[in-house]
């Protein structure tokens, strides 16, 4: 399952889509070898990335670039087998979380209980539910305006148990590839099953879709349903952020 191909199409769709949500939002910037997405008042997609390795070389634009936009995060793909990941630890950087990049060739559909209803976010309303509810499962904020902005980009859906919305997830396409993302169930909601009900629709989302993997990227609260279903480890990503208190 390793190969090339898959680990380089899981970072194309995350990366894409920070880009265009960003993009939509004017918040986009490419200063190579980097590219960051900083949207105002949100907490997502505010990363800073890179295609290739880092060198210590690097570290004045990366310190120059978060000076001027607190607050982004830049995920460490975990590819290169050269632990230059020291180079942020060693210059204050800390680390905010840990995220395994998963992927699942499709082949079969899930069957569905049924209990949940999924409603594509189209209007501004459901854009402002989603976005109210976001946070409960992730301690972040995706704005109102991405969503609205993003309509056709990506797929938002708000999840409803019994007309009561309970959780959130999105889909976004590049290629054979469906990205699955932002899979959150509120915190009253968890350990029903419904986390599981959630990835089973948005995998048949993606067969029907004509894509040939999904792709994700979990945490540890989420990595052992995915392995149930069938997905399996590409690499690790580690999420570093710079604590302004350091000096």
């Amino acid at each position: 399952m390793k190969n090339i191909n898959l680990i380089e199409d899981n970072i194309d769709n995350l990366t894409t889509l920070w880009r265009t949500a960003g993009t939509s939002l004017l918040s986009y910037h490419k200063n190579d070898p980097f590219e960051y997405s900083q949207i105002p008042n949100a907490g997502w997609p505010n990363r800073l990335w890179f295609q290739k390795d880092i060198t210590q070389e690097n570290l004045p634009q990366i310190l120059e670039i978060i000076q001027n936009n607190p607050g982004l995060v830049i995920p460490y793909w975990d590819i290169f087998e050269s632990n230059s990941n020291e180079i942020l630890e060693q210059n204050k950087f800390q680390i905010r979380n840990q995220l395994v990049a998963m992927a699942l060739k499709l082949d079969k559909k899930f069957p569905l209980q049924n209990n949940l209803t999924f409603k594509r976010v189209l209007n501004e309303e459901d854009a402002k539910t989603w976005s109210d509810i976001y946070p409960l499962s992730f301690n972040y904020v995706i704005s109102k305006e991405t969503l609205i902005h993003n309509y056709e980009n990506a797929s938002y859906f708000l999840v409803h148990l019994n007309e009561k919305a309970i959780g959130t997830l999105t889909l976004f396409q590049t290629g054979k590839i469906m990205g699955i993302h932002g899979v959150g169930v509120i915190p009253e909601m968890r350990k029903k099953g419904f986390a599981e009900e959630i990835m089973k629709f948005a995998i048949n989302k993606a067969i029907d879709s004509n894509a040939e993997y999904a792709q994700l990227q979990a945490s540890a609260l989420g990595k052992n349903i995915y392995r149930r279903l069938g997905f399996e480890d590409l690499f690790l990503i580690t999420n570093y952020f710079l604590d302004s208190n350091s000096k």
